[in-house]
């Protein structure tokens, strides 16, 4: 990995901050029970205190940048995160722009605006499947971005094919729940389309891809 470079980070460093300003501006309107859980009927079945309610958002995308930020750098293959940096920022960007779009979700639920938090948490997830699809086949080797299973940190082979079948499904998966998420389909068929399957296959994939490789030497 290069160097931190501060300028570059500014964009990351301001969405976090944003997220806090957001939380302690509308600090005193929020009720002493923030909803931060919904079924999949959009009824909300878990509460925080206000205090939690309000910072649970901005402190996940904090520690999130910190790990985004050390965890390659401790990775047995960092010096492949070159060959990807680009890649690797798309990633980052995704998560804390999601997260601040989880943010604003629960601070508006919160502030008592009529907010369809299921249908639009499973929008956004498609979303992040479909954008993280896009770029899965450019990820490279590694130990802590990408489909990690014994087989693919086995083989750069394997995690190439698994990763390009991976980009493959995750983008269609995230393209059919954002289809889904706009109709009145089970949120839990919609959870299958764009979460279990699309990341279960690769992995399953994976150790046949590897086996065969292993047979045909």
């Amino acid at each position: 990995m290069k160097k931190l470079n501060i300028k570059g980070e500014l964009p990351l460093l301001l969405i976090i901050l944003a997220m806090f300003l957001v939380s302690i501006y509308f600090y005193p309107l929020l009720p002493d029970k923030v909803p931060t859980h919904w079924n999949f009927r959009g009824e909300i079945d878990g509460y925080s205190g206000k205090l939690m309610g309000a910072l649970l958002m901005p402190i996940i995308n904090l520690i999130m940048y910190i790990l985004f930020i050390f965890l390659p750098l401790m990775d047995p293959k960092k010096e492949n995160y070159k060959l990807f940096v680009g890649t690797y920022k798309y990633f980052r960007y995704l998560f804390h722009i999601f997260f601040l779009g989880m943010h604003v979700m629960i601070i508006t639920a919160a502030l008592g605006y009529k907010v369809n938090v299921t249908r639009l948490t499973i929008f956004s997830i498609s979303l992040l499947f479909s954008l993280m699809g896009n770029v899965m086949g450019r990820v490279k080797h590694n130990y802590f971005v990408g489909i990690k299973t014994p087989w693919t940190l086995a083989s750069e082979e394997v995690w190439t094919k698994t990763h390009r079948l991976a980009a493959l499904l995750w983008t269609a998966g995230g393209i059919a729940g954002m289809a889904l998420s706009l109709f009145n389909v089970s949120s839990f068929l919609v959870l299958m389309a764009i979460l279990l399957l699309p990341s279960l296959i690769p992995v399953i994939y994976s150790y046949f891809i590897f086996k065969k490789l292993s047979d045909g030497k």
